[in-house]
């Protein structure tokens, strides 16, 4: 084979190359993941350590709270998803809760009357580590929705 023929061919091979590597993925085969599902419900503000003195009272639990947000224009149905605590690992499991668009409910430890905007996990003790603790968002399908760490690691 001649001189110009093999730069021929190499420069058709290395054209082909090219092309096939500028092809999506599917269109050669190869298959990609696809991109991971964000939820528009996150954790918001937490205030785990009541103001005060924790003396265990309905008021200093209650001042004790995770708040749950819905950052999109879509209602949201929090029925079967859970907060839990990485230290003490107590969950709170919501029932019957449907956040409107851009909602937010918080979510308090003692006990109460549950509303739109606030629930209650009825606990007489405290669930939140005032210096470190993540908090753990997981929806109805046990999928980690979202987490917050606060304090040292």
């Amino acid at each position: 084979m001649s001189r110009s023929a093999r730069l021929a061919t190499i420069a058709l091979t290395s054209a082909a190359l090219v092309a096939t590597a500028a092809l999506p993925a599917t269109a050669t085969g190869a298959h990609t993941l696809p991109a991971p599902h964000r939820s528009p419900v996150v954790i918001g503000a937490v205030q785990a350590d009541s103001p005060g003195r924790d003396d265990g009272s309905n008021r200093s639990l209650n001042a004790e709270w995770v708040t749950v947000k819905n950052t999109s224009h879509r209602p949201v149905n929090l029925n079967g998803w859970t907060l839990t605590s990485e230290r003490t690992h107590k969950t709170y499991r919501f029932h019957n809760l449907r956040l409107a668009g851009h909602q937010e409910v918080r979510v308090h430890t003692g006990h109460g009357r549950d509303t739109w905007r606030d629930v209650f996990q009825n606990r007489r003790d405290y669930v939140w580590d005032n210096h470190r603790d993540t908090a753990t968002l997981r929806n109805d399908h046990r999928r980690v929705v979202d987490t917050k760490h606060w304090g040292p690691r």
